[in-house]
């Protein structure tokens, strides 16, 4: 599978996981696609709760799967919501869940007709705090 074959599959995984999202509150449904250096996908959606500070958001929902599967490097990320007119970028805290593993993902900011804008998680989070700062004082 080329590269862009891969992109176009997180496209299309992404899309079908925001149509999992459990949002009941904000009525805001989202979907990622991680893609892991074994080019392995896997998909996250968020999943609300009455008690809003224990939502999960997509990205998040994404990247634990993908650990919990045993992975830990990662390539790319594609990210989608409902809004149309624009591409929109993961929250503050799943930038900061990404930066985690690496500062080299790509970003594929999806709208819902399949569009995409292709970015970086550096070019999101500059100046990032990364695992790095922590062997450093």
């Amino acid at each position: 599978m080329t590269d862009q074959d891969k992109i176009k599959e997180m496209v299309s995984q992404c899309l079908q996981a925001r149509d999992m999202a459990y949002c009941p509150y904000s009525r805001f449904p989202v979907g990622a696609a991680v893609l892991t250096a074994d080019g392995t996908i896997i998909t996250g959606c968020n999943v609300e709760n009455a008690s809003y500070g224990l939502t999960v958001c997509a990205e998040r929902t994404a990247v634990q799967r993908a650990v919990a599967e045993g992975h830990r490097h990662f390539r790319a990320i594609a990210v989608t919501c409902d809004i149309k007119d624009r591409f929109v970028g993961p929250c503050g805290a799943c930038r900061q869940v990404l930066m985690e593993f690496a500062s080299d993902w790509t970003v594929y900011l999806t709208k819902p007709d399949g569009s995409y804008k292709e970015t970086s998680l550096s070019e999101l989070l500059p100046l990032a705090f990364t695992p790095g700062h922590l062997t450093q004082h």
